[in-house]
Order: C-alpha cells, then sequence, then structure tokens
C-alpha cells in the first residue's frame, strides 16, 4: 500500500512538471519580444543551476567552484566553432567531452576532502581555471571574449540565433535537464544520494560506496553545468571570461537556495525570480545587487526552504 502511494505521488510530481514545460511552450506565443528573450536566457542557466543542485541538494555537497564546469562546456562549444571551424554537432559533444572530463578530474582531487575543506578546494580549482582562461588570452580572448557569427550558429537545419528556435531550443534543453533530475530523485542511485546528504555515515554502514556516489554525483552535477555553459554559447553567440569567474559559481548557490535546494523545480523558480529581481531594480537604482542581497536574507529568515520548497511543505509534500 505504501509503495502504491509513493507511485502515485511520483506520477503526480511528473505530471506537474510536465504541465509546467507545457505551459512556457505556450507561453513563447504570448510573451512581446524582450520577455521571451528572457526567458529563454532563465531556461538556459536554470539548466546550470539545476546541475549545482544535482550536487549541493540532493547530495549535500556545498561547492564555490561550478563556474569552471559551465566554463568547460562554454568554451569547450566555443573554441572549436571559431578556431577549428567546426560545426555545431561535433562541438557540442567536445563540450560534454570538456565536462565529463573537468569534473571527474576535480572531482577525483576534491573529494579528498570534504566539508568546508571541499568547498574551499572547489573555490581554488575554478581561479585555476579562470586564470588559465585569462593567459591563453590569445584563444580565449579572455575578458573581452568572443562572438560565434550567427551563420556559424545552424544546427540540425535550424538558424539558433533566430527567436523562435532559440527558445524552443532553450525549452528542449531544460526540458531533458528536469526530466532527468526526476528520474535521478526516485532512482536507486538518487535514494543513495539523498541518504548521503542526510547521513553520510550510516549511508557508509548500510553498506554503500559513499565515496563513488559522491564522485558520480560531482560527474553528472559538473556534465550538466556543462551542457547548460555549451547551450549558452550556442544560443547566445558569445563566451567570456565573466562566466569562469567567482560570480558565476555564486550564481547557482542562490539561485537553488532561493528556489529549494532539493526540489526539482527550485533551481528554475530561482534562477527565474533573481534574474528579474536584477532586471527590474537596475532599471532604477545603480544599487541593485544590494535589494538583490536584502531579497536573500528576508527569503533565507522566513523561507528557509526555498519558495518551492516551502510551497512543497505546505501544500504539495508529494512534489519532488
Amino acid at each position: 500500500m505504501i509503495e502504491k502511494a509513493g507511485m502515485t505521488d511520483a506520477r503526480k510530481s511528473l505530471y506537474f512538471h510536465l504541465g509546467l514545460i507545457g505551459a512556457l511552450f505556450i507561453l513563447q506565443f504570448i510573451l512581446p519580444a524582450y520577455h521571451h528573450g528572457n526567458l529563454a536566457r532563465i531556461m538556459v542557466l536554470a539548466c546550470y543551476a539545476m546541475g549545482y543542485n544535482i550536487l549541493f541538494g540532493y547530495t549535500g555537497l556545498l561547492s564555490l567552484g561550478h563556474a569552471m564546469f559551465f566554463a568547460a562546456g562554454m568554451y569547450g562549444m566555443g573554441l572549436p566553432m571559431v578556431h577549428l571551424g567546426w560545426t555545431p554537432e561535433p562541438a557540442l559533444i567536445s563540450a560534454i567531452a570538456a565536462g565529463v572530463v573537468v569534473s571527474a578530474g576535480i572531482g577525483f582531487l576534491a573529494l579528498r576532502t570534504s566539508g568546508v575543506s571541499f568547498m574551499i578546494v572547489t573555490l581554488m580549482f575554478a581561479q585555476a581555471g579562470f586564470l588559465t582562461i585569462l593567459y591563453f588570452g590569445e584563444w580565449t580572448r579572455g575578458d573581452e571574449g568572443f562572438v560565434i557569427k550567427q551563420a556559424e550558429r545552424v544546427m540540425a537545419g535550424f538558424d539558433l540565433s533566430q527567436p523562435v528556435n532559440r527558445y524552443n531550443a532553450a525549452l528542449i534543453l531544460f526540458s531533458i535537464c528536469l526530466l532527468l533530475t526526476i528520474r535521478l530523485v526516485h532512482s536507486r542511485f538518487g535514494r543513495v544520494m539523498i541518504a548521503i546528504r542526510e547521513n553520510e555515515e550510516r549511508t557508509h554502514m548500510l553498506g554503500y560506496d559513499v565515496h563513488f556516489h559522491k564522485w558520480m554525483a560531482v560527474i553528472m552535477s559538473g556534465t550538466m553545468a556543462a551542457l547548460a555553459g555549451a547551450a549558452y554559447a550556442l544560443l547566445f553567440g558569445y563566451a567570456g571570461a565573466t562566466f569562469a569567474s567567482v560570480q558565476y559559481s555564486i550564481f547557482p548557490l542562490l539561485w537553488v537556495l532561493l528556489g529549494g535546494a532539493g526540489t526539482a523545480l527550485g533551481p528554475f523558480v530561482g534562477t527565474l525570480f533573481m534574474f528579474y529581481l536584477i532586471d527590474l531594480s537596475s532599471s532604477f537604482t545603480t544599487a541593485y545587487m544590494l535589494i538583490a542581497g536584502l531579497a536573500l536574507v528576508l527569503l533565507t529568515l522566513f523561507l528557509p526552504q526555498g519558495l518551492v520548497g516551502e510551497f512543497r511543505r505546505k501544500v504539495v509534500p508529494w512534489l519532488s
């Protein structure tokens, strides 16, 4: 009976998220051009946050170095297209491979530590990656970055520089990342990740290989972040060192905290909230980050589980 109820809850959660995907599809026919472009950008960045949520929200590992994974995908996509003349299809494979290699290597080394030490080590690796991008400025163009020409951003016959194609590509990517996250949460592997977050020692005592599961969580998290970075470069035609800076390692943490860590939808809601909060406040003051910081403090105090987390706790406990 309990198993049957659990299956019902999982199905409800799936239908809820499929409804959101349907709503996002319909919105493209309603939104004005400005918000249409914003939402496409938000969906790509939400995929980055979803990758971060796998590591932080579900496994309980606090990283301050995720910008290196995002940048690995961005430059894995952009550099071959600009310097080697690759088309987007092989460049995308290159970007994913870069994400897997970088996350596997960094995870292997960083997981020798734990807690605050893990956070500091990931931050140091991210800074090393940022400085590497600046050092090879002849190829990466450093802070200035480089533009991927509109004519080169054609994939499977679709010009991804066109607003409609760009929006639908972002929606497809968002849908894949969201559904994969839900599938992961309800899988045996996902349950072990959550068990590690709740009580690592007890999980180890039950016979699970905690180190392996944590390493795989880093790889999955980093690869999804790299995929988002590749999509950002392709859909918006730009890659720059800013995306490898500490700022872009902190952003996904804020988005996940605002939306709700350990919820599939939290990263999207947090990204949407923070994006428009900064966008609206910057229109009337230069101290827009102060307003964003104040909002974060208030939400942390009064909605400690985030927007989606509190909604799940009070209204829909079956939500993934």
